[in-house]
């Protein structure tokens, strides 16, 4: 469809009547403001008891996403909401920039296997990140797999990798359209050829060779059925071996827990090979069990060693009989002791917990790479292996690292570092010396001295300090005119750093400012500040979140009418809870593949692993303090809520589009207000991984225009 210029109508939404006419919908006019009439969306009868509370849900068959009158709403909504997002003027303009800004060579932190490194790289606009690799890692490199070679829009993303000990074969996964279902094959890095073995039906797990370099250990869920593969709950995972050269079905059953549905596996062959580390999760709950198995004999058990699921361990590496690892026991922003499994009763501390969270610990040229999180940047320490500091990483400004992964004979490891404005350059470290040398760095078409980063610290609700960064261009308005798009997350341990993407480059070249706070939930503290943000206490991320906001407008960083909020999957919950609770304190909202329905997310997929986080509705201790913020549940018909591009996609089966369907849905017509709710369901992609990079700039041009039109900002200068 054409894009035309038309005139405004009023400061909340341009409205192109033809276009919405054309696509099916139509409007009104009341008070000289422009009013949307969406698609009809039925209503069913549909009341549930939630412990004696009656819950309608008049929209549940929209959680039927295969359904033919699913399928008429998604496209009805898509005509309105993409003849909306093509009417706006400045929208090309947008999408000219952000392609411009996203060409450029992105690398990826080169891994070394017996001499061979294999890294990843994307020309720039390449939908996929292509697998290379290379003898000499500052020389010529061959491709080994090109994903965009295998499929024709690019939606077949390389999910996982795995080199084998001698780094002659591949085991990598691919994953189609965004699903979370991956399927696994292996190639001959020689020769460039695939073999025959493949594994399907592997989901949340990696792999990992056998030192004699004969097969890999990895996860699996049973076949699904074909129709339902999308929507199913994933219980009862079990942890295979499978041989090279052998069918699937043949694949040895190394673990599996029939009286434990929830329980996921991962199995990690120790450098040496000699054990099979095997690290046992429940849902999100950070704490984890710990078994092992001697792979000197193949008929020995696997033992338990660490089963009192009383704190979070993490395997780093071992020296024979001691294990090493990055745990919270009694320390929870994090430690590293060590464990001798002959004697496992008896804990060493080696690296004790520092005031900083201790995020990531590797083992590489005999040395720990501690790398820390110090008010949600990067700081990197290096000590000997008995927990003596020998180093440090230097770094020129705050920012993420990345990386450090190796083997303990190795002299050198390599790293990558980013921040707001500063595209991710990667690093060799000398371990000899503790000195870094630039790798690869990416040729920019803009001047990252162009921008500003600064942390703030606020007061939340209850009187704690929460940190925020504050990124803009030098030279934007600090007197509350200026744009402002506040993004956050606050769950499952999950910590914002600083991070770098060209569309919010091109959002702060639009006059725009970019602010994170770090809210509890998350883990920039270490667990305790991630539990203030758990289960009946999730009411706190929505209030610093709030206060983030209040802080931005009261320190006239913005104002209520120039303020836009953000988040994807629980951010997408975040900004749902935010618009309901206060609606009046933002003028637009881009909620993206967010966890909406909080009273049933559980039913679907993986969702029920979210209840270690969020807690459940089956939980009658729970269900009031989880009814009182769900989002789809405290819209109030006839309230003005700010403008709102919710965001899915037809193929997420981590966060069922249905709960963005039904909170659309319920959002449109309880609308008061003349700002747009519309909704954006991507076809083809999934929860967000592996997403072209074709569609990530068509959506961030839809994102940033949706923006543009209902803030009211001036044509963009570039």
């Amino acid at each position: 469809m054409p894009r035309t210029t038309k005139q405004r109508l009023g400061s909340a939404a341009l409205i192109l009547i033809s276009a919405l006419v054309q696509a099916g919908a139509a409007f009104a006019v009341a008070s000289s403001k422009s009013f949307f009439v969406y698609p009809k969306t039925e209503t069913q009868n549909q009341v549930d008891d939630y412990h004696g509370v009656k819950v309608a849900d008049p929209y549940r068959w929209l959680e039927d996403a295969n359904s033919a009158k699913t399928k008429e709403w998604v496209e009805a909504e898509n005509k309105v909401t993409f003849a909306y997002l093509e009417s706006i003027p400045v929208r090309n303009q947008i999408k000219e920039r952000l392609t411009k800004l996203w060409d450029f060579e992105k690398f990826g932190i080169p891994a070394q296997f017996d001499g061979q490194y294999f890294f990843e790289k994307n020309s720039g606009l390449q939908n996929q990140n292509v697998l290379y690799t290379t003898k000499n890692v500052q020389g010529p490199a061959t491709v080994l797999l090109d994903p965009n070679t295998l499929s024709s829009d690019g939606t077949i993303a390389l999910a996982g990798t795995a080199v084998s000990d001698d780094g002659k074969l591949l085991a990598y996964g691919l994953a189609s359209a965004g699903s979370d279902w991956q399927e696994w094959h292996v190639r001959d890095v020689n020769t460039g050829k695939d073999l025959n073995d493949v594994v399907k039906w592997v989901k949340f797990s990696g792999a990992s060779w056998t030192k004699d370099n004969k097969g890999f250990f990895y996860s699996r869920y049973d076949e699904p059925k074909e129709d339902s593969a999308l929507q199913d709950t994933n219980y009862f995972q079990k942890l295979y071996y499978h041989k090279l050269g052998q069918n699937q079905s043949e694949d040895k059953l190394i673990y599996e827990r029939k009286d434990q549905k929830e329980w996921q596996f991962e199995g990690e062959v120790t450098e040496d090979g000699r054990y099979l580390i095997i690290t046992i999760t429940k849902g999100t709950d950070p704490k984890t069990r710990i078994y092992y198995k001697d792979l000197s004999n193949d008929q020995s058990p696997v033992v338990q060693l660490l089963d009192k699921l009383d704190a979070k361990y993490t395997f780093a590496g071992n020296d024979g009989q001691t294990f090493w690892f990055l745990s919270d026991l009694n320390a929870p922003r994090g430690r590293v002791i060590a464990i001798n499994i002959s004697k496992p009763s008896v804990i060493q501390e080696l690296i004790p917990q520092a005031a900083a969270t201790l995020d990531e610990i590797n083992v590489v040229g005999n040395r720990f790479f501690a790398n820390y999180m110090k008010d949600a940047h990067s700081d990197v320490k290096v000590y000997s292996l008995s927990g003596k500091q020998v180093g440090q990483v230097e770094f020129a400004t705050l920012g993420t690292a990345h990386g450090f992964g190796g083997k303990r004979t190795y002299k050198e490891t390599f790293y990558s570092f980013e921040g707001f404005a500063t595209p991710a350059t990667i690093y060799r470290y000398d371990i000899a010396t503790n000195k870094s040398s630039i790798l690869f760095q990416p040729k920019v078409t803009f001047n990252p001295a162009d921008y500003e980063s600064k942390q703030v610290f606020y007061t939340s609700k209850d009187g704690t300090k929460v940190p925020m960064f504050i990124t803009y261009k030098k030279g934007t308005a600090l007197n509350g005119t200026s744009p402002c798009y506040l993004y956050g997350y606050g769950g499952f341990d999950i910590s914002i750093t600083p991070f770098f993407t060209p569309s919010n480059l091109v959002w702060m070249e639009m006059g725009g400012i970019y602010a994170v706070p770090n809210l509890r939930g998350g883990g920039e503290y270490g667990e305790e500040w991630h539990q203030a943000g758990m289960k009946a206490k999730k009411q706190t991320v929505f209030d610093d979140f709030i206060a983030a906001a209040e802080w931005l407008i009261a320190n006239k960083y913005t104002a209520k009418e120039k303020l836009a909020i953000g988040g994807g999957s629980n951010g997408g919950l975040l900004v749902g809870a935010a618009i309901t609770q206060h609606p009046e304190l933002y003028a637009a909202a881009l909620p993206a593949v967010g966890v909406m329905d909080m009273l049933r997310f559980h039913k679907y997929t993986i969702g029920w692993a979210w209840a270690e986080e969020y807690g459940s509705s089956d939980d009658a201790s729970l269900f009031k303090s989880i009814y009182a913020y769900s989002p789809l549940h405290n819209i109030k018909a006839g309230t003005s809520y700010p403008a709102t591009l919710i965001t899915t996609a037809d193929h997420d089966d981590r966060v069922v589009p249905a709960h963005s369907f039904k909170f659309a849905a319920t959002l449109q017509a309880a609308q008061a207000g003349p700002a747009p709710v519309l909704i954006r369901i991507e076809t083809k992609a999934g929860h967000g991984f592996g997403k072209p990079t074709s569609k990530k700039i068509e959506e961030a041009s839809d994102k940033w225009a949706f923006l543009w039109q209902n803030l009211d900002m001036p044509k963009p200068a570039f």
